[in-house]
């Protein structure tokens, strides 16, 4: 059995909450090590990207969270294995990564600096893939982006759309998303319901 440990913040969301609650479903036993911000900053210089996720299985290191998402997700049967649902499923994945670095691009700005760039992207690109999410929400049936189950394009949309509307970063409402794709947020409302998710949270208490 290949030993597994996952290296991410220690917090309950961003990029490396996806694979988590993946590994969780597939009921794989993994070191669910936790990084504060100070031992990240001690440990990326040994980080082939200086960044995390980094997954290790058997001691081999891997990166890029959706590369590992989809691989954790294959052994949960959280991966479509239609081609053209994981099509749908990757299209997902690929425009939530985007909204991430839209959003990561403004950090470290302050003042009036951050409040302008935050309401540019909300005016500009944000809403764009927030409506274009909601119409591929909408292709799926839905109420999940692929295979007519959930797939780990529903687990990223549920992790983002539930920190978009947690109102924790400085001038995005929390009801931005609300406003602009409502779908999005009552999909991640349902998928906080789904037996793998509650199982992984509840875990965690």
């Amino acid at each position: 059995m290949p030993q597994y440990k996952l290296s991410y913040f220690d917090i309950d969301g961003g990029r490396g909450e996806v694979t988590r609650i993946a590994l969780h479903a597939a009921g794989v036993e993994f070191e669910d090590h936790r990084l504060t911000f100070p031992q990240f900053g001690e440990a990326r210089t040994h980080m082939r990207f200086k960044a995390v996720p980094v997954l290790e299985i058997d001691g081999e290191e891997f990166s890029q969270s959706d590369a590992m998402s989809r691989y954790i997700g294959r052994l949960a049967k959280l991966y479509p294995s239609d081609p053209m649902q994981a099509l749908y499923c990757d299209e997902v994945l690929a425009a939530y990564e985007d909204i991430t670095q839209f959003i990561v691009g403004t950090f470290g700005l302050e003042g009036d600096a951050l409040k302008e760039a935050r309401q540019k992207l909300m005016d500009g690109k944000m809403t764009v893939f927030l409506t274009g999410l909601q119409e591929l929400l909408e292709r799926g049936g839905g109420d999940y982006f692929a295979d007519k189950q959930l797939t780990i394009a529903d687990l990223r949309s549920f992790v983002q759309i539930r920190s978009l509307s947690a109102g924790v970063l400085d001038h995005i409402p929390a009801d931005f998303v609300q406003t602009i794709a409502p779908a999005l947020v009552e999909h991640q409302q349902r998928i906080a319901t789904e037996q793998p998710v509650v199982a992984y949270y509840q875990s965690r208490q």
